[in-house]
């Protein structure tokens, strides 16, 4: 078996990174807690995820998040492709997120992640 990332990422809308902020924790997405637990991604599966789930939307942030902080309430699960993606069973800390950077979308080339 592979080893497991240290890191994995979350993206979030200006809003959801604001209320994020403010509240110190973030406790999901509309559709994280329709499915119950908060999507994450690892990082080669970003660009798959933005394209999936957040084509043509402006002012995401993209959180680098600190597996290791959150211990056993992280599980790698198969999702899209019967690839393992990480999910968060509870709410993600502020404590937790290690770096941020804005996802910059090009009219064109699709996503890149600006700093």
């Amino acid at each position: 078996m592979t080893a497991v990332p240290a890191s994995a990422f979350k993206i979030l809308t200006a809003a959801e990174w604001a209320a994020f902020q403010a509240a110190g924790r973030f406790d999901g997405s509309p559709a994280d807690l329709a499915d119950g637990f908060i999507h994450l991604s690892a990082a080669d599966q970003v660009e798959g995820t933005l394209a999936r789930h957040f084509a043509g939307q402006n002012g995401l942030v993209l959180a680098e998040v600190d597996l290791d902080a959150l211990g056993e309430a992280v599980r790698w699960e198969e999702s899209r492709g019967s690839a393992l993606f990480p999910h968060l069973y509870g709410a993600l800390p502020l404590s937790a997120v290690t770096r941020t950077s804005v996802i910059e979308v090009q009219a064109q080339a699709g996503s890149t992640l600006g700093a």
